[in-house]
């Protein structure tokens, strides 16, 4: 792997205090292109625009699948990565579900280790403090003839952010437009999945909600995902999240919680849920909780609903599983409990 440095840091100009999540990036970023069947020159050069042809596979086909990480630093200065191994596996699943080529175990991992070695300073410790870090794959060959690409960028950005949401979430249920459709890509991360998700939001957001709780395509009847995140709903003392489908992403904070809960003597149920049954929990008294989780939130609480017409109020209850859940997941990604999963993996010691 060649490295070029960057001759000036904008470290020293980044206000860290005042980061709006997603807009501020690193010094460095990773690029590997695939090309007559192999990925080949694997380089590490200082943030900059990319050159690209008009006819770029990516701008008519969408060919593009990404990944979302996060790097966090203890009180010690070491740098943490989240079950990383967990993110190679499903950005090699969506590459294959678009037809774009796998990429080596060894190139990911690599990648990742020596960006975020160069680039070090940038992730600042604290509970809060963490640097997004953006592996996305996309068809590069010029050439607009409806087929797969011939040619492929993988590169690797990184951002310094702080927390995604700050309070709890107001969502509406979906009752017309879908996330994903059977058979269809909703299980990849797909780049298309999130463009097509911005317009129905876009509607949500000017009726007072945040986000959308996404439902089948077929009746809109079982919940899917809230948003961007993996749903769970809390009746009783039960916790219930739709299983992963091929409309459903196999979350990786999703996989945590479902582990940690069972360890911690929370039930958990993998099944799916309608919105009949939330709705006859809330009116029963029997709806404690829902709330999401992803990567750039960890676990986000959901305040209300709305359906139909109507709106559901959530009460705030003391020592939520959201909470609980959060705060567990969150101490093992700073290093502040041990790791009894083996989840946590230092930047500086990833075999490759």
């Amino acid at each position: 792997m060649r490295i070029e440095k960057a001759s000036i840091s904008r470290l020293n100009d980044t206000d860290f205090s005042n980061l709006k999540f997603g807009e501020t990036f690193t010094d460095h970023m990773f690029v590997c292109d695939y090309e007559y069947g192999k990925w080949v020159d694997p380089r590490i050069i200082p943030y900059k625009p990319i050159e690209i042809e008009p006819s770029a596979n990516v701008f008519h086909y969408g060919q593009a699948v990404f990944e979302g990480m996060k790097a966090y630093k203890d009180d010690s200065g070491k740098i943490w990565l989240f079950r990383p191994t967990e993110n190679y596996k499903r950005i090699s699943i969506s590459s294959e579900r678009l037809a774009m080529p796998e990429l080596g175990e060894s190139v990911f991992l690599s990648a990742l280790n020596e960006l975020l070695t160069l680039d070090s300073e940038w992730v600042k410790s604290g509970i809060g403090n963490s640097v997004y870090v953006r592996p996305f794959i996309f068809g590069s060959e010029h050439c607009i003839a409806a087929s797969p690409s011939k040619k492929y960028k993988f590169m690797i950005i990184l951002s310094p952010v702080q927390s995604y949401y700050n309070g709890a979430l107001k969502v509406l249920v979906a009752e017309k437009y879908s996330r994903a459709a059977n058979g269809g890509v909703g299980y990849a991360k797909a780049a298309g999945n999130y463009g097509s998700q911005f317009y129905p939001t876009g509607l949500a957001q000017k009726d007072g909600y945040d986000q959308i709780i996404w439902t089948d395509s077929k009746d809109h009847k079982f919940l899917e995902e809230a948003g961007t995140m993996n749903i769970f709903v809390r009746i009783d003392d039960t916790i219930i999240t739709a299983p992963t489908t091929d409309t459903i992403l196999d979350g990786i904070t999703r996989k945590s919680i479902i582990k940690i809960a069972n360890d911690n003597n929370i039930k958990v149920e993998v099944r799916p849920i309608s919105i009949d049954e939330v709705i006859e929990a809330h009116s029963k008294g029997r709806l404690n909780e829902i709330f999401g989780s992803g990567t750039a939130v960890v676990v986000s609480e959901i305040s209300s609903f709305g359906y139909k017409g109507k709106n559901y109020d959530l009460k705030k209850i003391e020592n939520s599983y959201a909470e609980t859940l959060k705060s567990i997941i969150t101490k093992i990604q700073y290093n502040l409990i041990k790791d009894p999963y083996g989840w946590r993996s230092e930047v500086s010691a990833i075999k490759v």
